[in-house]
């Protein structure tokens, strides 16, 4: 699936629903309108906030979380500003986000021609540059989304160490991840794993942010063995 007002799903029908909030609302009403519940949901970056809050909204879907390099619910500071600071512009613009992207990695070699064609796709939508123009010109990026997911993640990261997170739980890492650096995860590790014994964390070698684009044999095996194992 695609998030909320991201690749190919429509945007929110109200400036209210730019935030992680609704997007977490969105993902769980897919769950409901499915009809799926015991499901073994799977978040990278962003999504792994998302899968988490899901997990912690929605206990009753939910039979195993598993978190993928997000920077977006580990303790501590990003480093995607900085490292994003220099890419070319147009910043949609195809040559851009392959630089975004190698920036990201730790190689470049797993980026594809069909990849970046469909980020150009999506990003030359005039629904993507509708929220572009939302996000960016009309600051709902700074003065909306960014404020309702420092408050969101504090509540979460709370709750999490109050033992709400009871669901088995795994967390995969790329060590070679330069914004959502590993630091970060073994953080976040400590505080779902003081309070819920059925987690792990596995960190994968020679991967950037995109591990499982990097090493899709190693992450494949580690989450196929997880959720086998959860079963």
């Amino acid at each position: 699936m695609d998030k909320l007002g991201q690749g190919y799903t429509g945007n929110p029908k109200s400036d209210a629903g730019y935030t992680m909030a609704a997007t977490v609302k969105h993902a769980a009403g897919l769950l409901q309108a499915l009809g799926l519940k015991n499901v073994h949901v799977i978040g990278h970056s962003r999504g792994g906030y998302v899968v988490t809050r899901l997990t912690l909204d929605h206990p009753e879907l939910v039979r195993s979380c598993i978190i993928v390099n997000s920077g977006t619910l580990a303790p501590g500071p990003s480093k995607t500003e900085f490292t994003m600071a220099n890419a070319p512009k147009p910043r949609l613009s195809r040559e851009s986000q392959r630089w975004c992207i190698e920036h990201y990695s730790f190689r470049p070699n797993h980026i594809t021609q069909n990849w970046l064609d469909t980020c150009e796709d999506i990003a030359k939508s005039e629904k993507y540059q509708a929220t572009v123009r939302k996000m960016e010109d009309q600051g709902l990026k700074r003065n909306q989304f960014f404020t309702h997911l420092a408050l969101h993640k504090e509540e979460t990261l709370n709750w999490i160490m109050h033992g709400k997170l009871t669901q088995p739980t795994l967390l995969v890492w790329g060590y070679n991840d330069p914004t959502a650096e590993l630091k970060r995860g073994h953080a976040l590790f400590e505080i779902i794993a003081d309070s819920n014994p059925k987690s792990e964390m596995h960190i994968i070698n020679e991967a950037g942010h995109f591990c499982y684009r990097e090493q899709p044999e190693t992450f494949n095996g580690i989450v196929k063995a997880f959720v086998e194992k959860v079963r």
